[in-house]
């Protein structure tokens, strides 16, 4: 065995579970490799029984359920976790729920065997709803790998709970995953409890599943193409909130999990094919050079920081505008440009950013899914002294000056379609479709 058991912790720990000094007193291991395969998050391969079976035997952790007894407040809302589980896209919850009744039941014997079963038995269900409720949303593109929902490994989940000062306030913070999460499941388990139709509607299930990815506590930004509206949270908190131009239903803005590190003063425009096509190129052809200069427009050889500039002359504008000829064309810094003056960079693969803009009139409009995928916010002065601490303010005159933010902000890209309003659940129109198909900008 390669390895002591601080090493294993360490390892949980660098995955996000956060074990306590209390979970090293509650497991000691086994020397076997199948330690070794637990630390390496193998067991998550296995089926739940087993794989609880397996982390049982081999770290040897403690009675969870039935330490000193019974925890019967910890058993009851188990079974009430799992019984609500439908609504987290969990159809198995309620028979999972019987079988925790059953075995918890027959633990009341008092019989060893009885006791160590129904303790098995509870912990796997637990650990199939935490799995089911820590999958990563479909269609998301996690731009970096730790902003996918941790803490899904069947040691964590088990050793966790074990370590958990209060076992029920623990089942708690873990099935609520957020504060928008549990308002959209709590509102619609207790109309349904109230009408007795217990067969969640499928668009909150994907409401669900495309809120799941958003943390719990901390600092991030919320950009939901649903409302075509950005808040900025803090520990579950929403600090402030503003309008937004989003994505058509054409061209709709991706799910995006990602980090903020630095804003852009003075931006370049960089002008979509569809534009050039539309608007530039034919009034180049109406208006001739006079027309780009006038604007600030240059052809340009790449979307490199240093690209070499065409002479507009030997350009086939006739084919631009007809479609066949793609130029790629760059707005300089100024009152025009179409990015204001700030731009919000973050790393994802689809090249979607925050920026600034100089037509603040569509953010009157109640339809706001005007944009080509990028967003267009309503207050970029505001925004960026949210994310630097202070008022933004530019260094200088140089075009594309980047200024780093005092720490990483996760952004989150979302599209949330359903919505509490005076204590009940409605929906707002599924422009994109997604509450009936998920997207496929990543596949997970």
């Amino acid at each position: 065995m390669t390895g002591g058991l601080g090493d294993r912790v360490k390892k949980l720990n660098d995955r996000g579970v956060g074990i306590s000094s209390l979970a090293l007193a509650l497991a000691t291991v086994a020397g076997s490799s199948s330690a070794s395969a637990l630390a390496d998050g193998q067991s998550g391969a296995l089926p739940a029984a087993a794989a609880v079976a397996s982390v049982y035997d081999t770290l040897h952790v403690q009675p969870i359920w039935f330490r000193n007894g019974a925890n019967a407040a910890a058993i009851a809302q188990l079974t009430a976790i799992l019984q609500r589980a439908p609504f987290d896209g969990m159809p198995q919850g309620p028979q999972l729920a019987a079988q925790v009744q059953t075995a918890a039941a027959q633990a009341s014997s008092g019989q060893p065997q009885d006791v160590a079963n129904a303790e098995r038995v509870l912990s796997s269900a637990w650990v199939q709803y935490v799995q089911a409720i820590k999958r990563p949303t479909t269609g998301m593109i996690y731009a970096y790998p730790v902003l996918q929902p941790q803490g899904g490994q069947v040691e964590q989940i088990l050793l966790t709970a074990a370590a958990a000062p209060s076992l029920t306030a623990y089942l708690t913070s873990n099935s609520d995953v957020n504060t928008i999460y549990k308002q959209l499941r709590d509102t619609a388990w207790s109309q349904a409890q109230a009408t007795g139709n217990l067969t969640p509607d499928p668009r909150l299930l994907a409401n669900l599943d495309r809120v799941r990815s958003l943390p719990a506590k901390g600092r991030f930004l919320l950009v939901d193409s649903g409302s075509s509206m950005l808040t900025l949270y803090q520990d579950g908190q929403r600090i402030d909130s503003m309008k937004i131009i989003t994505g058509t239903d054409e061209l709709p803005t991706p799910l995006i999990a990602s980090y903020m590190y630095y804003i852009t003063y003075n931006p370049y425009w960089h002008a979509p094919d569809h534009l050039v096509r539309k608007t530039i190129a034919p009034n180049m052809l109406h208006l001739g050079a006079t027309y780009l200069k006038s604007h600030g427009y240059h052809v340009i050889e790449d979307w490199s920081e240093t690209p070499t500039v065409i002479d507009p002359i030997k350009v086939d504008w006739k084919g631009a505008a007809a479609g066949k000829v793609h130029l790629k064309i760059q707005q300089d810094p100024g009152p025009l440009n179409s990015m204001g003056i700030l731009k919000f960079p973050f790393a994802n693969p689809q090249d979607i950013y925050l920026h600034d803009t100089p037509d603040h009139e569509k953010f009157k409009l109640a339809n706001r899914n005007l944009s080509n995928g990028c967003v267009r916010v309503e207050d970029a002065k505001r925004l960026g002294t949210w994310l630097l601490g202070h008022e933004p303010v530019s260094p200088g005159g140089t075009p594309e000056l980047r200024v780093q933010l005092p720490r990483p902000t996760p952004i989150y890209l979302t599209y949330i379609t359903a919505q509490v309003q005076d204590g009940k659940l409605s929906y707002l129109p599924d422009l994109y479709g997604w509450d009936r198909a998920a997207p496929q900008f990543a596949s997970n």
